[in-house]
């Protein structure tokens, strides 16, 4: 199990709490804890990190649909847990620019914080299509995909070999401009170097400055048994490079379950239609049936009726949080044959005699008629 929180209970809001209520919660909670107003106190921060955390998820309706559904473990990837994608506080601060505007950090800590120099790498998402069989067993899948590697002619930097990065001269390095309107005093991205702090005069040739090439990679990702469709994995640090040496970013795979031709899904149980005989419901038999790891031998007592549903215990797949299996359902129905034979025939017709006359002269539309009234 995971050592983490409930995102409802860090950020102190119910589980039905609208959008509204949820980021106004966490306003509340980035101001109490910002490291500006709390220097030096790793308590703090570590809150700090914990509520921008629960609100990367509670924030948005798809994850925290996922999150109300599997809990943490809708974001693990394989056997193990991935943490949470902030590593430092400037990467908060990156990803809520839109709820740390001046309205909260901007008026109250001086502008608020720009994070300066290399950009963390583009986060990636793909879509893994799954067969009924891997998701019963769980799977390692190399996946092949396009994504940004450093380039090899300036090693990342993006300048020309030889030459390097210079402080920018407009903002002397602090990424921000600063403009005064009457009484207040307003920061603004630097113009001239768009906030890195730093300009390129010289830019390499083979990647024009980016640092970055797009080149085709290969990933492995380890899918948990069990695992079921809608689910999103996070590979840390699978997407693209980072700028200059910062992290790269994540790989995000969607989990979309084929078809199968003989087995439907209800979470970790599964259901088949059988065919059997009229005469296997009427006398009763023993019958083989097909599961997703073989055959299993199922017991049809005399007299079932068509219809039926039996229950295979712990023949359905692995429970995706939690221990042991589901169930395969299994429903019987009458196979009626095309052709029969001479024999048959003859059979099945005096059959039918001893049935209409132990069943009295009534026809079958007067007994129902006969049961309404």
């Amino acid at each position: 199990m995971s050592g983490k929180r409930d995102y409802y209970e860090v950020l102190g809001v119910a589980r039905d709490a609208g959008p509204d209520e949820i980021k106004k919660a966490y306003r509340k909670l980035a101001l109490e804890h910002h490291p500006d107003r709390n220097q030096g106190d790793t308590e703090a921060e570590r809150r700090f990190k914990e509520a921008a955390e629960a609100y990367d998820v509670l924030g948005s309706a798809e994850k925290r649909a996922q999150y109300d559904q599997f809990g943490h473990q809708a974001f693990a990837q394989g056997g193990g847990f991935a943490g949470a994608r902030f590593t430092n506080v400037e990467d908060i601060f990156e990803a809520f620019g839109d709820v740390f505007g001046g309205s909260i950090f901007g008026d109250l800590f001086g502008g608020g914080r720009r994070r300066r120099g290399p950009r963390r790498g583009r986060d990636l998402k793909i879509v893994l299509d799954l067969t009924l069989e891997e998701v019963d067993e769980g799977v390692e899948r190399t996946v092949a995909l396009k994504r940004h590697e450093a380039c090899e002619t300036c090693e990342g930097s993006g300048a020309k070999p030889g030459t390097d990065w210079r402080t920018c001269a407009t903002c002397a390095g602090r990424g921000q401009v600063h403009r005064s309107q009457g009484f207040f005093t307003m920061a603004t991205p630097c113009p001239t170097c768009s906030g890195a702090g730093q300009v390129l005069e010289d830019p390499c040739e083979t990647c024009r400055g980016s640092g970055q090439r797009a080149v085709q990679s290969e990933v492995t990702i380890n899918i948990p048994a069990g695992i079921e469709e809608g689910v999103r994995l996070r590979i840390p640090e699978a997407g693209d490079v980072g700028a200059r040496g910062a992290p790269r970013g994540d790989l995000y795979c969607m989990v979309r379950e084929a078809p199968h031709k003989i087995f439907q899904r209800n979470g970790a149980d599964v259901f088949t239609e059988v065919p059997v005989s009229f005469t296997q419901l009427a006398l009763g038999d023993k019958v083989e049936i097909p599961t997703l790891r073989g055959k299993a031998d199922m017991a049809i007592p005399a007299g079932t009726q068509a219809g039926k549903i039996f229950r295979l215990r712990g023949q359905g797949l692995p429970h995706f949080e939690g221990r042991g299996r589901g169930d395969q359902l299994v429903r019987v129905f009458v196979e009626v044959p095309k052709k029969l034979t001479e024999r048959q025939r003859e059979l099945l017709a005096e059959f039918a005699d001893i049935e209409r006359k132990s069943s009295g002269s009534k026809s079958f539309f007067e007994k129902i008629v006969n049961y309404f009234s």
